[in-house]
């Protein structure tokens, strides 16, 4: 369990931060950069839950899904596996496969490209999709960089903006209140 007595540190008044092992970093090195877009998509993603109209599934999906967003950062902040570190497993992928699934069953083929917006709670799961895929091509990043990177890790960020995506049809009315591109419409 986690106990923060102090919320302030002063550790990173020099511009470096802890992993999770101890070791000292900056905190502009790829491995903080992935971690710290996790965590702003975590940010957002509790945004478009406070929004939310009384979907109690989908509050509780989002709310599970928050927790695993903290798995996830602790699984970045830790360059190399170590004894009872947290990491993301493919059950969590797999789960999110299976809510996407359940979701995109009850709407309706898309026919072209939808805008994000439509309802507010929809607009923001597009904004925490959006911050999400920044986060996935951060941690990508950080494993072309020659970082070891969790491969399931990558695949819950890419699972997890496809979820977002059909959350926020979800949000708009199954896809009945999207908002469609329509190609050169302002040319």
């Amino acid at each position: 369990m986690v106990k923060l007595n102090k919320i302030y540190t002063k550790t990173g008044d020099a511009g470096e931060t802890r992993l999770a092992t101890g070791q000292s970093v900056s905190k502009s090195s790829a491995r903080v950069e992935a971690y710290g877009a996790v965590d702003e998509a975590n940010s957002a993603i509790g945004l478009a839950r406070a929004a939310l109209d009384g979907d109690v599934w989908l509050g509780q999906t989002l709310e599970r899904i928050q927790n695993d967003m903290f798995d996830l950062g602790a699984d970045l902040a830790t360059p190399e596996p170590m004894e009872g570190g947290l990491t993301v497993v493919a059950a969590q992928v797999d789960r999110l496969e299976r809510e996407i699934d359940e979701m995109n069953a009850r709407q309706a083929p898309l026919e072209s490209f939808v805008l994000p917006g439509g309802s507010e709670s929809a607009a923001r799961l597009h904004v925490a999709r959006a911050i999400t895929r920044r986060a996935e091509r951060r941690a990508i990043a950080l494993g072309e960089a020659g970082e070891t990177v969790n491969p399931e890790a990558i695949r819950y960020l890419n699972r997890l903006s496809d979820l977002l995506f059909v959350a926020a049809r979800r949000a708009n009315d199954d896809g009945a209140s999207d908002v469609t591109w329509t190609p050169g419409a302002n040319r």
